[in-house]
């Protein structure tokens, strides 16, 4: 199981696009269309459900999570 950095800032995660969704499966690209995500370097900061971390961890090789503070 993969580790997961949990950044927590009043209910808040921030993310980042690191990767390129060119040649990914279309599941990978959508979950990035729905966590905001479509361009590199992009960066969204979302309310810390479980629903979003399940979507930051199936595309965790195209994202960073950062610290929002």
């Amino acid at each position: 199981m993969a580790k997961e950095k949990k950044v927590e800032t009043n209910g808040t995660v921030t993310v980042v696009q690191t990767g390129s969704p060119i040649g990914r499966r279309k599941d990978q690209e959508a979950t990035l269309i729905g966590l905001g995500l479509n361009k590199m370097n992009r960066q969204r900061t979302l309310k810390d459900t479980p629903e979003v971390r399940g979507m930051i961890a199936k595309v965790q090789h195209l994202v960073k999570v950062v610290d929002a503070a």
